[in-house]
Protein backbone atom coordinates (compact mmCIF):
# COMPACT_ATOMS: atom_id res chain seq x y z
CA UNK A 1 0.00 0.00 0.00
CA UNK A 2 1.36 2.99 -1.01
CA UNK A 3 1.16 6.33 1.12
CA UNK A 4 -0.48 9.56 -0.07
CA UNK A 5 1.56 12.64 0.63
CA UNK A 6 -0.82 14.82 -0.95
CA UNK A 7 -1.48 18.19 0.91
CA UNK A 8 -5.13 18.84 1.32
CA UNK A 9 -7.09 21.90 1.53
CA UNK A 10 -10.56 22.81 2.41
CA UNK A 11 -12.08 24.64 -0.69
CA UNK A 12 -13.10 28.48 1.01
CA UNK A 13 -12.47 31.70 -0.85
CA UNK A 14 -11.03 33.05 2.67
CA UNK A 15 -8.12 30.04 2.81
CA UNK A 16 -5.23 31.02 2.95
CA UNK A 17 -5.88 34.71 2.46
CA UNK A 18 -5.68 37.93 4.72
CA UNK A 19 -8.87 39.00 5.94
CA UNK A 20 -8.23 42.59 5.27
CA UNK A 21 -8.98 42.22 1.44
CA UNK A 22 -12.16 43.61 1.65
CA UNK A 23 -13.06 41.93 -2.05
CA UNK A 24 -12.60 38.59 -0.29
CA UNK A 25 -14.71 39.42 2.92
CA UNK A 26 -17.77 41.72 1.39
CA UNK A 27 -19.96 38.69 -0.02
CA UNK A 28 -19.50 36.82 3.19
CA UNK A 29 -19.64 40.42 5.80
CA UNK A 30 -22.63 41.61 3.43
CA UNK A 31 -24.89 38.68 4.48
CA UNK A 32 -27.03 39.62 7.29
CA UNK A 33 -26.93 37.15 10.06
CA UNK A 34 -29.33 34.54 11.57
CA UNK A 35 -31.25 35.91 14.57
CA UNK A 36 -30.31 34.15 17.09
CA UNK A 37 -32.88 34.85 20.27
CA UNK A 38 -35.96 37.10 17.76
CA UNK A 39 -38.12 36.69 20.64
CA UNK A 40 -35.76 38.38 23.32
CA UNK A 41 -36.77 42.19 24.19
CA UNK A 42 -33.85 44.28 25.24
CA UNK A 43 -34.13 46.88 28.00
CA UNK A 44 -31.42 48.64 29.41
CA UNK A 45 -32.05 50.51 32.32
CA UNK A 46 -29.53 53.60 32.97
CA UNK A 47 -27.89 54.77 35.74
CA UNK A 48 -28.50 57.84 36.71
CA UNK A 49 -32.38 56.35 36.74
CA UNK A 50 -30.97 54.02 39.26
CA UNK A 51 -29.86 56.98 41.30
CA UNK A 52 -33.12 58.33 41.86
CA UNK A 53 -33.49 55.24 44.67
CA UNK A 54 -36.74 53.26 45.48
CA UNK A 55 -38.76 56.46 44.10
CA UNK A 56 -37.79 55.46 40.97
CA UNK A 57 -37.33 51.64 41.09
CA UNK A 58 -40.09 50.21 42.92
CA UNK A 59 -42.50 51.25 40.66
CA UNK A 60 -40.55 49.87 37.54
CA UNK A 61 -39.87 46.62 39.24
CA UNK A 62 -43.35 46.13 39.72
CA UNK A 63 -43.97 47.53 36.02
CA UNK A 64 -41.40 44.81 34.58
CA UNK A 65 -43.09 42.28 36.71
CA UNK A 66 -46.87 42.82 35.61
CA UNK A 67 -44.80 42.39 32.01
CA UNK A 68 -43.34 39.21 32.63
CA UNK A 69 -46.04 37.00 30.74
CA UNK A 70 -45.72 39.03 27.91
CA UNK A 71 -42.25 39.13 26.72
CA UNK A 72 -38.92 37.66 27.90
CA UNK A 73 -36.21 39.70 28.33
CA UNK A 74 -32.93 40.64 29.24
CA UNK A 75 -32.45 43.62 31.39
CA UNK A 76 -28.86 45.42 31.67
CA UNK A 77 -28.04 48.42 33.86
CA UNK A 78 -25.72 51.15 33.61
CA UNK A 79 -23.71 53.23 36.06
CA UNK A 80 -24.58 55.96 37.36
CA UNK A 81 -23.24 58.85 40.16
CA UNK A 82 -20.81 56.33 41.76
CA UNK A 83 -19.05 55.65 38.51
CA UNK A 84 -18.61 59.58 37.33
CA UNK A 85 -17.13 59.96 41.10
CA UNK A 86 -14.47 57.00 40.93
CA UNK A 87 -14.07 58.83 37.12
CA UNK A 88 -13.01 61.59 38.76
CA UNK A 89 -10.67 59.57 41.80
CA UNK A 90 -9.28 57.47 39.43
CA UNK A 91 -8.26 60.30 36.69
CA UNK A 92 -6.83 62.35 39.43
CA UNK A 93 -4.80 59.08 40.14
CA UNK A 94 -3.88 59.11 36.39
CA UNK A 95 -5.05 55.83 35.77
CA UNK A 96 -5.13 54.74 32.18
CA UNK A 97 -8.92 54.23 30.31
CA UNK A 98 -8.13 50.39 30.52
CA UNK A 99 -8.29 50.36 34.34
CA UNK A 100 -11.10 53.09 34.73
CA UNK A 101 -13.55 51.25 32.60
CA UNK A 102 -13.40 47.99 34.62
CA UNK A 103 -13.89 49.67 37.50
CA UNK A 104 -17.20 51.60 35.99
CA UNK A 105 -18.52 48.32 34.89
CA UNK A 106 -18.29 46.85 38.98
CA UNK A 107 -20.94 49.75 39.42
CA UNK A 108 -23.25 49.27 36.44
CA UNK A 109 -23.14 45.30 37.98
CA UNK A 110 -23.94 46.49 41.08
CA UNK A 111 -27.08 48.41 40.13
CA UNK A 112 -27.88 44.86 38.28
CA UNK A 113 -27.52 42.86 41.16
CA UNK A 114 -30.13 45.79 42.73
CA UNK A 115 -32.87 45.00 39.87
CA UNK A 116 -31.99 41.31 40.24
CA UNK A 117 -32.91 41.08 43.87
CA UNK A 118 -36.29 42.78 43.46
CA UNK A 119 -37.19 40.66 41.13
CA UNK A 120 -35.86 37.80 42.55
CA UNK A 121 -39.52 36.20 43.38
CA UNK A 122 -40.33 36.05 40.46
CA UNK A 123 -37.07 33.98 39.67
CA UNK A 124 -35.16 36.62 37.72
CA UNK A 125 -31.52 36.23 38.16
CA UNK A 126 -28.12 38.09 37.69
CA UNK A 127 -25.86 36.64 35.46
CA UNK A 128 -22.21 37.45 34.11
CA UNK A 129 -21.29 38.83 30.34
CA UNK A 130 -19.53 35.32 29.70
CA UNK A 131 -23.05 32.98 30.60
CA UNK A 132 -25.04 35.95 28.96
CA UNK A 133 -22.74 35.07 25.50
CA UNK A 134 -22.82 30.83 26.15
CA UNK A 135 -26.15 29.87 28.33
CA UNK A 136 -28.83 33.09 27.91
CA UNK A 137 -31.22 31.05 26.11
CA UNK A 138 -30.76 28.44 28.64
CA UNK A 139 -31.61 30.93 31.25
CA UNK A 140 -34.50 32.36 29.28
CA UNK A 141 -36.25 28.49 28.73
CA UNK A 142 -36.41 28.59 32.86
CA UNK A 143 -37.56 31.89 33.65
CA UNK A 144 -39.21 35.05 32.00
CA UNK A 145 -35.69 37.64 32.48
CA UNK A 146 -32.72 37.98 33.75
CA UNK A 147 -30.26 40.58 34.62
CA UNK A 148 -26.66 41.76 33.45
CA UNK A 149 -24.84 44.05 33.28
CA UNK A 150 -24.76 46.89 29.88
CA UNK A 151 -20.78 47.58 30.30
CA UNK A 152 -19.21 45.90 27.07
CA UNK A 153 -16.59 43.90 28.63
CA UNK A 154 -13.99 45.81 26.64
CA UNK A 155 -11.66 46.46 29.79
CA UNK A 156 -8.32 46.72 29.86
CA UNK A 157 -8.54 46.49 26.28
CA UNK A 158 -10.58 49.77 25.83
CA UNK A 159 -9.63 52.44 23.24
CA UNK A 160 -6.85 54.33 24.55
CA UNK A 161 -8.08 57.57 22.69
CA UNK A 162 -9.65 58.90 25.59
CA UNK A 163 -9.14 59.36 28.76
CA UNK A 164 -12.76 57.93 30.07
CA UNK A 165 -14.23 54.79 28.77
CA UNK A 166 -15.43 55.24 25.09
CA UNK A 167 -17.66 52.03 25.12
CA UNK A 168 -20.00 52.74 28.00
CA UNK A 169 -23.31 51.12 29.04
CA UNK A 170 -25.84 52.01 25.92
CA UNK A 171 -22.72 50.81 23.66
CA UNK A 172 -22.91 47.52 25.43
CA UNK A 173 -26.43 47.32 25.62
CA UNK A 174 -27.23 47.92 21.43
CA UNK A 175 -24.27 45.77 20.69
CA UNK A 176 -25.57 42.87 22.66
CA UNK A 177 -29.00 43.25 21.02
CA UNK A 178 -27.72 43.16 17.79
CA UNK A 179 -25.91 40.28 18.12
CA UNK A 180 -28.76 37.93 19.48
CA UNK A 181 -31.19 39.45 17.03
CA UNK A 182 -33.28 40.68 19.34
CA UNK A 183 -36.81 41.95 18.88
CA UNK A 184 -36.43 45.68 20.52
CA UNK A 185 -33.77 47.57 22.29
CA UNK A 186 -35.78 50.05 25.11
CA UNK A 187 -33.55 52.43 27.09
CA UNK A 188 -34.94 53.33 29.92
CA UNK A 189 -33.98 57.06 31.71
CA UNK A 190 -36.03 59.69 33.75
CA UNK A 191 -36.55 61.81 30.98
CA UNK A 192 -39.45 61.89 28.25
CA UNK A 193 -36.86 61.19 25.12
CA UNK A 194 -33.96 62.86 23.50
CA UNK A 195 -34.18 66.99 23.39
CA UNK A 196 -32.65 69.80 21.13
CA UNK A 197 -31.33 70.55 24.51
CA UNK A 198 -30.81 69.18 27.76
CA UNK A 199 -34.20 69.45 29.55
CA UNK A 200 -32.69 70.30 33.06
CA UNK A 201 -30.82 73.00 31.74
CA UNK A 202 -32.63 75.07 28.81
CA UNK A 203 -36.59 74.83 29.50
CA UNK A 204 -36.57 75.91 25.40
CA UNK A 205 -35.53 72.17 25.32
CA UNK A 206 -38.13 70.56 22.65
CA UNK A 207 -38.73 66.68 22.73
CA UNK A 208 -37.25 64.71 19.08
CA UNK A 209 -40.07 62.18 18.49
CA UNK A 210 -37.96 60.65 16.07
CA UNK A 211 -33.83 61.26 15.16
CA UNK A 212 -31.70 59.23 13.06
CA UNK A 213 -28.57 57.86 14.92
CA UNK A 214 -26.11 60.17 12.36
CA UNK A 215 -28.29 63.31 12.70
CA UNK A 216 -27.81 63.21 16.34
CA UNK A 217 -24.38 62.62 15.92
CA UNK A 218 -23.65 65.85 14.28
CA UNK A 219 -25.20 67.76 16.67
CA UNK A 220 -23.01 69.73 18.81
CA UNK A 221 -22.71 69.73 22.45
CA UNK A 222 -23.53 66.79 25.12
CA UNK A 223 -25.83 63.95 23.95
CA UNK A 224 -28.30 61.87 25.67
CA UNK A 225 -26.83 58.30 24.82
CA UNK A 226 -23.19 57.08 24.17
CA UNK A 227 -21.51 58.63 21.29
CA UNK A 228 -20.04 55.50 20.57
CA UNK A 229 -23.39 53.88 20.42
CA UNK A 230 -24.63 56.52 17.93
CA UNK A 231 -21.30 55.11 15.98
CA UNK A 232 -22.05 51.30 15.78
CA UNK A 233 -25.45 51.64 14.88
CA UNK A 234 -24.93 52.18 11.30
CA UNK A 235 -23.23 49.05 11.17
CA UNK A 236 -26.38 47.35 12.63
CA UNK A 237 -27.56 43.61 11.20
CA UNK A 238 -30.64 43.56 12.71
CA UNK A 239 -31.79 46.23 14.71
CA UNK A 240 -33.46 49.41 13.02
CA UNK A 241 -34.25 51.45 15.74
CA UNK A 242 -33.53 51.94 19.43
CA UNK A 243 -36.34 54.03 21.83
CA UNK A 244 -35.48 55.41 24.60
CA UNK A 245 -38.52 55.99 26.85
CA UNK A 246 -38.97 57.87 30.56
CA UNK A 247 -39.40 55.02 33.23
CA UNK A 248 -40.75 57.29 35.55
CA UNK A 249 -43.96 58.02 33.93
CA UNK A 250 -45.47 54.12 34.46
CA UNK A 251 -46.91 52.48 31.76
CA UNK A 252 -44.51 53.73 29.10
CA UNK A 253 -41.82 50.48 28.97
CA UNK A 254 -44.90 48.60 28.50
CA UNK A 255 -46.18 50.61 25.76
CA UNK A 256 -42.28 50.42 24.19
CA UNK A 257 -42.36 46.42 24.45
CA UNK A 258 -45.88 46.58 22.74
CA UNK A 259 -44.35 48.61 20.15
CA UNK A 260 -46.13 51.96 20.40
CA UNK A 261 -44.32 54.98 20.25
CA UNK A 262 -43.94 56.59 23.98
CA UNK A 263 -40.42 58.51 23.87
CA UNK A 264 -37.46 58.98 21.07
CA UNK A 265 -36.84 56.58 18.35
CA UNK A 266 -33.00 56.83 17.08
CA UNK A 267 -32.82 54.85 13.72
CA UNK A 268 -29.76 53.26 13.13
CA UNK A 269 -30.28 54.21 9.37
CA UNK A 270 -28.80 50.91 8.53
CA UNK A 271 -30.05 48.76 5.50
CA UNK A 272 -31.18 45.28 6.13
CA UNK A 273 -29.88 42.45 3.84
Amino acid sequence: MSATHTIKHVASALARQTLQDSRLTHPVAAVRPIRLLPWLHVVKVGGRFMDRGAEAILPLVDEIRRILPEHRLLILTGAGIRARHLYSVGLDLGLPVGSLAPLAASEAGQNGHILAALLAPEGVSYIEHPTIANQLALHLSATRAVVGSAFPPYHHHEFPGSRLPHHRADTGAFLVADALGAASLTIVEDVDGVYTADPQANDAAQLLPQISAAELLAQDGPLPVDRAMLEVMAHARHLQQVQVVNGLVPGRLTAALRGEHVGTRIGTGATPR
